[in-house]
């Protein structure tokens, strides 16, 4: 079971490398879309820990 997960991992890292360099600009959208998330998420936790507090 143990090389199993190794090898997936090094199969994702393989078509993550792969589609890096096949379809940059597909990919930075895809980065872009994912940190603009991650950026909307951490204002929503902010404005409820602020909410909170008073």
């Amino acid at each position: 079971m143990a090389r199993l997960k190794q090898w997936l991992k090094y199969a994702l890292i393989a078509f993550v490398a792969f589609y890096l360099l096949t379809q940059p600009e597909s990919a930075a959208g895809v980065i872009d879309a994912g940190l603009g998330g991650l950026m909307s998420a951490a204002d929503s936790l902010s404005r409820f820990v602020n909410a909170v507090a008073a």
